[in-house]
């Protein structure tokens, strides 16, 4: 048999099922304790639907600004991903550049909120 490896998510939710605390764990990792995190996206191919299923939970205490460098974080990140899994030499660089003109924009709409 192949080897097997779990992630698994341990989330707490408070009364209208918005999560207040979020751990995970992978089981071929070299701690056996759940960890902290504020927020998840995962993005799940159904390959019998043919579509993309995905899942977005943050916590109560995860700032804008932290959402703000996941999101960042994980855009710049997809780029090296679909670069990987495709060679396709011109993805990363433009989704890049849009990631860094985002962040830009995102960061001049910030300043001017009040």
């Amino acid at each position: 048999m192949a080897k097997q490896s779990e992630i698994r998510f341990k989330i707490a939710l408070n009364d209208n099922n918005v999560p207040q605390d979020i751990k995970w764990l992978a089981t071929d990792t070299q701690t056996e304790e759940l960890r902290d995190c504020k927020s998840i996206m995962i993005s799940i191919w159904d390959a019998l639907q043919k579509e993309t299923l995905k899942i977005d939970l943050w916590t109560t205490e995860m700032t804008v600004d932290e959402m703000h460098s996941h999101f960042f974080q994980t855009l710049l990140s997809m780029a090296d991903s679909y670069q990987k899994a495709t060679k396709n030499p011109y993805v990363k660089e433009d989704m890049k550049l849009f990631a860094e003109t985002l962040a830009k924009k995102t960061a001049e709409w910030e300043s001017t909120k009040g």
